[in-house]
């Protein structure tokens, strides 16, 4: 049963993983609105990396963003904590694969692969958290502006990216916990159960045999 709980922790983190990945590519994190905007004959798209715009005859051109220092600050912020956020689930596979009780790596020390499963436990965690705030600090300025009635630019709403980017933490949380969770318990009982075989061996190299008590009368 842990076991499978410990698989179904990996399966979500690296879903988390890989849905960050995802979200990190997808071109539309914010789209144009039409309300308040003067823009009806195309659309417009941007990411972290790139601004796109369409047409009515589904031509789309897209450019990168000429220069890092003249993004926004929040732009910065989300493009660090998304790369971030992908290191860390890479690192939290990493662990969690070594650690799994099924895995033969890392040799068969079940104390020592349920810490490193835990620690895998809490870079998915890690990942989740940077995703988290990333995705929802971007679209807290696009909420922003779109409701700011004195905002000289195009009004944009809240593009797939963002909701790929929640699905991903989501994720990434729940794969987190399961492997605290269930790795942490299986620990316990592992010192548990080494306590008490030390006593009981404590216990019987302490009581006198037989041969022992006949040999005190030769």
């Amino acid at each position: 049963m842990k076991d499978t709980v410990q698989v179904c922790g990996l399966c979500v983190g690296f879903l988390g993983c890989v849905s960050a990945a995802v979200s990190l590519q997808v071109r539309s994190w914010k789209e144009s609105s039409d309300e308040g905007s003067a823009i009806t004959t195309s659309d417009l798209f941007e990411n972290l990396w790139m601004s796109c715009a369409g047409d009515s005859t589904g031509t789309y051109n897209c450019w990168y963003f000429p220069s890092l220092f003249a993004l926004p600050d929040f732009v910065q912020a989300c493009r660090a904590l998304m790369i971030s956020s992908i290191v860390l689930g890479t690192f939290g596979l990493i662990f969690t694969l070594v650690g799994m009780q099924c895995s033969k790596i890392g040799g068969e020390n079940y104390i020592v692969k349920g810490r490193i499963a835990v620690l895998g436990g809490v870079f998915f965690i890690l990942q989740g958290v940077c995703t988290l705030i990333a995705v929802s600090w971007y679209a807290s300025n696009i909420i922003q502006q779109f409701y700011n009635p004195i905002y000289p630019g195009i009004k944009y709403e809240l593009g797939e990216g963002l909701y790929i980017g929640w699905c991903s933490a989501t994720l990434a949380l729940i794969g987190g916990c399961c492997l605290l969770c269930v790795c942490g318990n299986n620990k316990d009982k592992k010192i548990r159960v080494a306590s008490h075989t030390t006593s009981a061996v404590s216990r019987i190299s302490h009581t006198p045999s037989t041969q022992h008590r006949l040999s005190s009368y030769v």
